[in-house]
């Protein structure tokens, strides 16, 4: 009896202990701050429910001895113990995300250039995206920048619901893109429906937004080069790409005055036919004996002479012309060499790919005291460079012939002395741990690779584009290869194709299949 009363007793003790967590629970919610009260109380009935808990289990013949009640509570803490896994994997989940992208482009990954120039945001950056809808593959690009830094945001604005804040910007069409940056303000892409948001676009608007100063790019005319202009031998679409990169592009004619302006970062000498006269390429010299950078492209069967001024490097560009059977094996000719092995460098860092040269020199270097000489580009095993006969046009192998592999592409460096420090600022000079000056020198065995029509090939744009950036010593951006563009993957297919491809999907597939099966049948019946 005494017993009975006991169990009766702890029954109504165990219903104080819920009853006591929910007043302390909601003490805490109404007031706002979990004092000694709100507390008090919750721990009052979790010690009321615990000794419950306790006694309870020592009872003979009990609710807790009951073989169902424990096969039960395994089941409970399993199940609990599957959520709180399932819990702590979501949680990990959110806060270390982790993506994996398998398309042949990594189109959905930004490009490492993309991402360091995010990481490297020094205040904060807002991208508007004036559009009457939200495109899922913009925003995921957008995200995928936040992701990197959150000094970067973006936001969705329809400019008919909201006319003020496109008057702001000056939005003259739907579409416009603008980064904004403290009180600049920058129009970066015009969206359409074919042309969506543009990694590259974005990354160089970016660079331009967030830096304050611009070099100056001057191409040498006037001996042959290739024109600035658009065309088959124009260079339009690597001089509109340097200018996204924030440089000013401007033709230089040293026939006229055989002088390199100071405010020259970079000088590039892209493809004479015709010989440089004497004063120019004395002025090419003097410009690399300060803080320089100068970028030569010679095709093969030219003579620029330059000889003396790459004399002084332990360069020598040789007259032979690289065959490439890859070249050949392609389409695309003997004549075009195939690049895919890459030096260790800057200009060729993160290079995974081909890049292709029409008609290819080979580049020969020696050993020069006090200059750095890096090859980056280097045909394969299988090419050979072979001596045009001037008479008949045709190659003629010679057993004097160099071995393969080749270099098309070297970069070399020489440090500047202190009595040829003429163009250092004083700033530089009083700051320690200003960068060491350095004349720059990149040599490559073609030009034509730079060309409207096969500069945005492959990893040709990255060569040209990471050469100019390191020989105007960008040392604190990073080279690296260039946001790609989707591949167009699409199959064009004739109307006799279209037909036969439904005829065997819709007919002669469908045939077989209940042929085989009627066949089954006849055979076990």
């Amino acid at each position: 009896m005494k017993l009975s009363f006991q169990r009766k007793s702890l029954k109504f003790l165990f219903w104080f202990g819920p009853l006591l967590i929910l007043a302390g629970l909601t003490a805490g919610a109404v007031s706002a701050s979990w004092g000694a009260v709100p507390l008090g109380l919750i721990i009052a009935g979790l010690v009321i429910i615990g000794v419950w808990l306790v006694m309870e289990s020592r009872s003979p013949n009990t609710f807790w001895n009951q073989r169902s009640t424990q096969v039960g509570t395994n089941a409970l803490i399993s199940t609990l113990a599957v959520l709180l896994i399932l819990g702590m994997l979501n949680f990990l989940a959110v806060r270390f995300s982790t993506r994996l992208d398998l398309t042949e482009n990594r189109i959905f990954t930004l490009a490492p250039q993309s991402q360091e120039v995010v990481r490297t945001l020094k205040q904060p950056v807002k991208t508007w995206v004036f559009d009457v809808g939200q495109n899922m593959g913009d925003r995921e690009l957008l995200e995928n920048y936040r992701r990197q830094n959150n000094l970067f945001s973006y936001e969705f604005v329809d400019p008919q619901a909201k006319p003020g804040v496109a008057q702001q910007f000056g939005v003259r069409s739907v579409g416009e893109v603008y980064l904004e940056t403290g009180s600049v303000k920058r129009l970066v892409q015009t969206l359409t429906p074919e042309q969506r948001l543009s990694e590259r676009r974005l990354t160089n608007g970016l660079l331009q937004v967030t830096s304050t100063k611009q070099q100056k790019v001057y191409f040498v005319q006037g001996h042959g080069e290739r024109t600035l202009e658009a065309g088959q031998e124009g260079m339009s679409q690597a001089i509109a790409r340097l200018s996204e990169e924030n440089f000013v592009i401007a033709p230089l004619t040293l026939a006229e005055n055989p002088t390199i302006p100071d405010d020259a970062a970079a000088v590039v000498v892209a493809g004479p036919q015709r010989p440089l006269l004497e004063k120019g390429v004395t002025a090419l010299s003097d410009y690399l004996k300060g803080r320089s950078g100068l970028v030569l492209m010679v095709d093969p069967q030219t003579d620029p002479k330059l000889d003396k001024l790459l004399q002084d490097w332990g360069v020598k560009l040789s007259d032979r012309l690289i065959v490439d059977p890859a070249g050949q094996a392609s389409g695309l000719g003997a004549g075009v060499t195939i690049v895919n092995q890459y030096g260790d460098h800057p200009i060729s860092k993160g290079f995974n790919g081909i890049s292709f040269f029409p008609l290819a020199r080979p580049i020969a270097t020696t050993t020069i005291s006090g200059v750095e000489m890096v090859p980056f580009l280097f045909s394969s095993e299988r090419t050979q460079a072979q001596q045009v006969d001037t008479a008949t046009g045709n190659l003629k192998p010679n057993p004097a012939d160099p071995k393969p592999p080749y270099a098309l592409g070297v970069a070399l460096s020489r440090t500047i002395t202190s009595e040829a420090k003429t163009d250092v600022k004083p700033e530089d000079t009083a700051n320690a741990t200003a960068p060491t000056a350095q004349s720059r020198l990149v040599v490559l065995g073609n030009s034509s690779f730079a060309t409207d029509g096969l500069f945005e090939q492959q990893l040709n744009s990255d060569v040209l584009l990471n050469a100019i950036s390191w020989v105007s010593q960008r040392d604190d951006e990073v080279l690296a290869i260039r946001p790609r563009e989707m591949t167009n993957r699409r199959i064009a297919l004739s109307l006799e194709q279209q037909v036969s491809v439904a005829l065997l999907s819709m007919v002669l597939l469908p045939v077989i299949g209940f042929g085989g099966a009627a066949l089954v049948w006849w055979r076990r019946r």
